[in-house]
Parts: structure tokens; sequence; C-alpha cells
């Protein structure tokens, strides 16, 4: 068996060469002539936009298409259900914040498999332990312990109780609320939308038995009231029906209804509307500190206060969504790590950059809100398996190492400086404000139909980007991506906006 040592040890990613992004027929590369900048050589700041992106780095249309890349979207488009709209290309192979399609483009992929990819792709450590795991125990189903699923709960629990989150008060050695020094738990699953749903029914259960409890009742009462769930507009928490009932988006939720009964929607910083959306008969709340797909809208901490307590008036378990914002992307643990412990949740989910693009999801919550929960009541064959764990533990170690932190912060820190004067430059196109924190941000626009826009210029000039609701633009690279590439993004984002105003 491989030693706890070997499969935990930090391991730098190798180097990402400077590669230039070549196109048939274009002399235009990402890393060209030096630009004017401003006097203060420490900021490295420019004084203009980009006008190196104005024109498109690569033809997507069929006839530069090699056979190769012909079959296997014809083969896709044959057996592949037909529910994501890709562009016309099929991606090969990827070496940190790179990738390459099967025709020789090179791509920056600022989107980072939708905020998965913390350390980029194909990480020789990530690799490393996934080899060596899958040589030695590849899954074991729940009825058996494993080394590793107790390892990376152990590592989420004190990660958590050290930096801040569920009620432990961000650089304290100890939790500092009495909830929290009750401990903590941790539920393993496949993914995001599987940790809500394991969020939501652990809260069902709660609050019936919190419903038994005050009134001498049985939690197993079909006439018990405390069931409701609320939400947020604009909110991404899933596709399964459980998850979808509180993604309070039409797109979502339209084809499919009815959805599960008893939820209400509320709209994310509305102090007015708490006390009308939770009452004695909420069981759960579920919010994203940081919304994702629904724009990089930040929930305030004020908001986030008054939350916790309507919650705590009302016995109702409060959850955070922390599936794209958690996991250092905001440059802490979670994005609720620095705030006071009475802004905190009873419940977190987790998944994306766990396991780097591995699947797994997780629940953690305080044991007050755990003891609900007992043999048999929840499940899953796939979670948490030795694989899965291996690779989660073995991330996780090195995003919370802080050298990695600070070169995380100094980047998302150049990156905002980049983001902060595009509103100024482009005050027609792009809404006043910067949404987000770290490397979750996003540019609202004026014009809904300019997001899309400029994903697609983007990927026409070597870039990756995504799209957040129905305004927005999203920037969620890998977690140690380089100061060269945050330039190469932020100078093609530049030249896309720059063609929008033309």
């Amino acid at each position: 068996m491989h030693s706890t040592a070997r499969l935990t040890r930090l391991s730098s990613p190798l180097p990402v060469t400077r590669l230039q992004i070549l196109a048939r027929g274009s002399s235009v590369t990402p890393l060209a002539a030096p630009r004017r900048h401003a006097s203060n050589v420490a900021s490295e700041l420019p004084t203009s936009p980009s006008t190196r992106y104005l024109k498109p780095v690569y033809d997507f249309s069929a006839h530069t298409q090699s056979s190769a890349t012909k079959n296997t979207i014809a083969l896709g488009n044959e057996y592949l259900l037909s529910v994501y709209a890709r562009p016309p290309f099929v991606l090969s192979h990827g070496r940190g914040s790179w990738v390459w399609d099967a025709d020789g483009r090179k791509f920056l992929d600022f989107s980072a498999g939708i905020a998965v990819n913390a350390l980029g792709h194909a990480d020789p450590g990530v690799s490393e332990v996934l080899q060596q795991q899958s040589s030695t125990l590849l899954h074991t189903s729940n009825v058996y312990y494993h080394e590793w699923a107790p390892k990376l709960a152990e590592l989420l629990v004190t990660l958590t109780s050290k930096e801040g989150g569920l009620g432990s008060a961000a650089g304290s050695a100890s939790p500092s609320s009495s909830a929290a020094k009750q401990g903590a738990k941790v539920f393993f699953a496949n993914s995001g939308t599987e940790a809500n749903e394991g969020a939501l029914k652990i809260a069902r259960k709660v609050g019936k038995d919190r419903w038994a409890a005050a009134t001498g009742g049985t939690a197993d009462d079909p006439s018990c009231p405390k069931t409701r769930i609320v939400c947020f507009e604009n909110s991404f928490h899933g596709r399964s029906m459980g998850a979808l009932s509180v993604t309070s988006t039409e797109k979502y939720q339209i084809p499919f209804r009815p959805l599960i009964p008893g939820v209400s929607a509320g709209k994310l910083n509305d102090l007015g509307c708490l006390h009308r959306l939770i009452t004695d008969d909420t069981c759960a709340v579920m919010v994203e500190p940081i919304q994702g797909e629904g724009g990089a809208a930040v929930a305030t901490e004020e908001w986030l206060r008054a939350l916790r307590k309507r919650c705590d008036e009302t016995g109702t378990v409060l959850i955070y969504d922390e599936i794209q914002c958690g996991l250092y992307r905001t440059g802490n643990l979670w994005a609720h790590s620095a705030m006071p412990i009475d802004c905190h949740p009873d419940v977190i989910t987790m998944a994306k950059p766990l396991a780097n693009g591995y699947p797994i999801g997780a629940v953690l919550l305080r044991d007050t809100i755990a003891s609900s929960m007992t043999p048999g009541t929840h499940g899953t064959t796939f979670g948490g398996s030795p694989t899965a764990c291996a690779v989660g533990h073995h991330v996780l170690n090195r995003l919370s190492d802080p050298a990695f932190l600070a070169h995380m912060k100094e980047m998302s820190a150049h990156m905002n400086n980049r983001l902060e004067v595009l509103p100024k430059w482009f005050s027609a196109i792009l809404q006043p404000h910067v949404r987000g924190r770290g490397f979750i941000r996003g540019l609202g626009f004026h014009d809904v139909s300019h997001p899309g826009e400029v994903v697609q210029l983007a990927r026409e000039r070597g870039v990756f980007l995504l799209t957040a609701g129905k305004d927005a633009v999203r920037l969620v690279p890998s977690l140690n991506v380089k100061k060269e590439e945050v330039d190469l993004a932020m100078d093609v984002l530049e030249g896309c906006l720059s063609s929008l105003r033309r």
C-alpha cells in the first residue's frame, strides 16, 4: 500500500511555456510587444485599453475543421443527448491554464471547467495520486471504511475551525461558538447537486425533529408543517428535481414544472423580505454567498447577518451553497470565512474544485444539525470513494498552503486592478461596478445580448470565458494562474470590448 506521506505531499505543476497562440494565416500572437503602462512601475497597470486583439485569431468555420474533428462532432451529434450547445472544436489536452484542441489551436482557459480546475489542467501531483490510488483501491462503497474519507473529512473540519466558517472565527485556534465547539461532520457525495440534495434532505429531517420536540408530537407525523424551503432569485443549486426546485431561474425551471411544493423565493440582499419568507414553518434556507451562474452577485454582510438572525428566531437550518465560491476561490477557505460568526451558516455544501475535476461533492454541517441523521437516513454508492477522497485530500492540502494562497491573492488583486478600470473605459457597455471577489468575478453589461457575444469574441481570440445570469461575463480562472496569463486574458477582454464599441 502506498504511504499517506507519498499521496499527500505537495507537488508543483510542471512549468507552462509561453507558447504563442497560432492561427492558420494569422500573425497575431498573445504575448506581443510591451504596452504603455502607468508611471507607477510596481502596479504595471495599462493607461489605455489594449488594441492587440481587435481582430480574431481563430476561424471556427467548418472548412477549417480536420476530418478527425468533424468525425468526433458528428459522432456526438448522433449519440449524445442534445442538451449542450458546444462550440465547433474538440479539446484534446491541457496543461496548467492552457488547453489545446485536436486541430492545434491553443486556448487560455479562464473558465477552469466552470470553476473546477483549481490547480489547472493535467496537474502532475493530481495525476500521480490518481494513478497510485486507482491502482491500490479504486472503489469500496460505503459499506466499509477506507483510509481517505476520514482523513479528508478531518482536513475540512480542522481547516474550517482554523480559517473561519460554520461558527468558527477566522484565525481562532478553536471554534468560537458553542454550537461549533461540539464539532462538525462531513457527508461525501459525487457532485454539487448531490451535496445540495443531501443538505435539503438533512434540513427537512431537522425541521421535523425540532417541530416534534417543540409540540410533543412525532417527527413522522404527516401533519408537521415545518417543511417549507426558502431560496433566492438568480440562484443556481443544481438540475435534479429538488435542487432545481430551489434554483429560482425561469429558464431552468419552466420545462419541468410542477416542481417540489413548499418553496418560496426572495431577493438577494433584500432585508424586507426575510420576515415574510422565513417563518416557523420553514425548515431550510439555501443561499449562495456569491452567486455563480446568477451573475457573480455578492450577498452583503449586513444581509447575511439578518438572514442568520431570522433563521435562529424560527429554528430554520441555514445552508450556504459554496460549490462555486468556496474552497479558496475568494482568497479564503469559504466566502464567509472572514465574516463575523453571526453571519455563519449551519451547513456548507461544496464540490467543484475539491478534487480538481475528479467527481466529488460534500456537505459540511455542525454537530447540532448532524445529530438528526442516523444510519440509513441517507447514503450513496459512489460518494466518498477512496480515489475521490485521496485526490481531494491532496488538492485541499495544496490549496491551503500559505505560499499558494499568497500567490493566488497577489494574482487576484492584479486581475481586480485590471478589471476595475474597464467600466470607466467602456461605460457605454459595462455596468459601473465589477462583481464578486478573488477569482470569481463578473462584469455586468447594459445590453443583455453582449455577454454571449463577448464570450464568443474571446474564444476567437484564444481565451475561454463564461456568461453568468442574463447580463454578465464571468471570470473563474485556475487558482494558480500566472501574471502573464492574467494580463493576456485582460488584453483579450479589452480587445473584445473595443470590438463591441466599434
